[in-house]
């Protein structure tokens, strides 16, 4: 399924960009990730030095010890699978005519709300932090006349210049508007 059939794209409309989250945003997921692969590892080296090695010598406990380590590592491996693909499914869709927000909820839940640009009153960007000051990434806070009030870009990269190009092409979409109701 492309893009252009999941967001239902009119003949005339033509997708402008698709803004996802700055990739630093995921960083403290990999880090925690990376982690939890070690706990197993710094658990045998443990046992194995403390004297406690000997019990791993059983093939019984060996056998138990290989099972629940399997076990753990599918399930950190699930875990940041989901993180990873909520992450990279978010996205920003900005057309020459409205805008779409599909927020991946979970592997199987998704949420796609859309606004069109000539109902935007007013956009903010805000980069708070040395992180986003440092990487250029922040968020841009929509206000709406629409059914949405408030949109959000959230996390993205160089918000300024993001909020600069929606809040152009919402001042063409007016004037468009404008020209088809006179």
């Amino acid at each position: 399924m492309t893009i252009g059939e999941m967001i239902k794209q009119k003949p005339y409309e033509k997708i402008e960009c698709t803004v996802r989250r700055h990739p630093i945003t995921f960083l403290p997921y990999i880090i925690i990730f990376l982690i939890l692969l070690a706990i197993p590892i710094g658990l045998y080296w443990l046992l194995n030095n403390s004297g406690l090695g000997s019990y791993l010598q059983n093939q019984i406990i060996f056998t138990a010890a290989v099972l629940l380590a399997s076990i753990y590592y599918l399930s950190v491996i699930l875990f940041f699978y989901t993180y990873f693909v909520t992450f990279y499914l978010d996205m920003w869709i900005v057309t020459n005519d409205r805008l779409l927000d599909i927020a991946q909820d979970s592997l199987f839940s998704r949420t796609v709300a859309e606004v069109d640009l000539y109902q935007i009153q007013d956009a903010t960007s805000e980069v708070k932090g040395f992180f986003p000051s440092v990487f250029n990434y922040g968020n841009i806070s929509l206000q709406t006349a629409g059914a949405i009030p408030k949109f959000s870009f959230k996390n993205i990269s160089n918000p300024d210049a993001m909020r600069q190009k929606v809040l152009d092409l919402s001042s063409e979409d007016k004037k468009y508007h404008e020209n088809q109701h006179s």
